[in-house]
């Protein structure tokens, strides 16, 4: 979940609103010396930077009388106090619609999972169709040389030392446009000064796109991507039209209050330079795994004017509410406490073009093909199957 940039005038747009509505309570001005008042900066800055409760449905107000009781009478300084913390912090948490939500404690009573809680995470994992990611080596090693025609490129690059991107691009049968990628980081890798073959992947697409006479139709496939930069938009959508469109509104926070929202921005999808406006069918392929920016990808591609886009797949994770890189001039978005190393939190929430939120519910698919595991473990993909049958010959 990588934070995501929003465009300059959304952003100078709200700091000046920002920098007249000073944060009266800041969590990290909180003296956490007992338990009392770490939640007292956890419930604060919860109901002054989460974006989501107009909509939510958590009884934020009746988490304060329910838990703030069980607090004062725990000890921050016992280990097995610390311990209960998790358990109470997850049970308040488990409602909250925000798909990107999580907290850490920062205690040396608590390690790991045991002090990081993600609400999405335990939602997701108690469905009967939920499933992890499809193996980044399916991608890689197995749809290139079955469904891929010969000169495809597939590359991969470190980005850090936990960070590893990798793409892949082809055509199959001659005239259909593949594209996969692991995270959006789009920008980031075209713009590296040293030549990778991950770049070269990125750009044969890129260089296909601009040609479109020959293609038949083009299959963006972001299964399993965890998101990334907000920026890959114009240059991912922006690549397929000649002409602005929108895909709904965003709004963060304005003051301290728990409903001082901003009003709704148009969020839209500017064309790139040179761009062609492709008119043949495009397939987006997206699963469960499918977050962020993968998910707000999707969302753009079905928003597109020429109504050639069909989504394949899954019903998408249920984070789209875009996140800001810098949360200074802002009441929204993630904070820290003493006790809370991290409360990462969206910064905005995008309504759709269609009105609708789809936080914490995910998108729908046109078509529903669900992961067959049996399948790809036998070097088959049904998802991509469906996509390419979609493309008329």
């Amino acid at each position: 979940m990588l934070q995501l940039i929003l465009g300059i005038c959304l952003v100078s747009a709200l700091a000046s609103c920002r920098k007249e509505s000073p944060q009266i309570n800041d969590p990290k001005r909180y003296i956490e010396g007992s338990f009392s008042e770490a939640f007292e900066a956890y419930w604060n800055g919860m109901n002054n930077n989460y974006i989501f409760w107009d909509t939510d449905p958590t009884n934020w107000d009746e988490i304060y009388r329910k838990y703030q009781p069980i607090f004062a009478k725990m000890n921050i300084n016992d280990s097995t106090d610390v311990r209960k913390s998790y358990t109470y912090f997850k049970e308040m948490t488990s409602t909250l619609i925000d798909s990107h939500y999580a907290l850490r404690i920062n205690s040396p009573y608590v390690q790991d999972s045991a002090a990081y809680i993600s609400p999405s995470d335990a939602r997701h994992q108690k469905s009967l169709d939920y499933h992890g990611n499809i193996n980044p080596n399916f991608f890689y090693s197995t749809i290139p040389p079955k469904y891929l025609d010969r000169g495809y490129v597939r590359g991969f690059i470190n980005l850090s030392a936990t960070d590893q991107f990798f793409a892949v691009a082809g055509k199959i049968k001659g005239n259909i446009l593949y594209l996969h990628f692991n995270e959006f980081s789009l920008n980031v890798i075209k713009d590296l000064p040293t030549p990778n073959n991950a770049q070269k992947a990125l750009q044969y697409y890129f260089d296909e796109v601009k040609k479109p006479e020959g293609l038949k139709g083009i299959i963006i496939d972001v299964r399993s991507n965890g998101g990334g930069y907000l920026s890959d938009l114009d240059l991912l959508v922006g690549g397929l039209t000649d002409k602005e469109f929108s895909i709904g509104a965003t709004r963060s926070k304005i003051g301290n209050g728990r409903l001082d929202y901003t009003p709704w921005i148009p969020a839209t999808v500017h064309p790139g330079k040179d761009a062609k406006l492709f008119t043949a069918p495009i397939i987006v392929l997206a699963d469960l795994n499918s977050v962020s920016m993968a998910e707000m990808t999707t969302m753009a591609l079905k928003a597109m004017p020429g109504g050639n886009v069909k989504f394949v797949g899954e019903r998408t994770w249920g984070g789209n509410g875009p996140l800001l890189n810098n949360n200074d001039y802002y009441n929204s978005g993630q904070f820290s406490t003493g006790f809370l190393s991290l409360v990462y939190t969206s910064s905005t929430a995008l309504r759709y073009v269609d009105g609708k939120l789809y936080e914490g519910i995910g998108f729908p698919p046109d078509i529903e093909v669900k992961y067959n595991k049996a399948a790809l473990d036998a070097g088959t993909d049904p998802q991509l199957e469906k996509a390419i049958s979609l493309i008329p010959q």
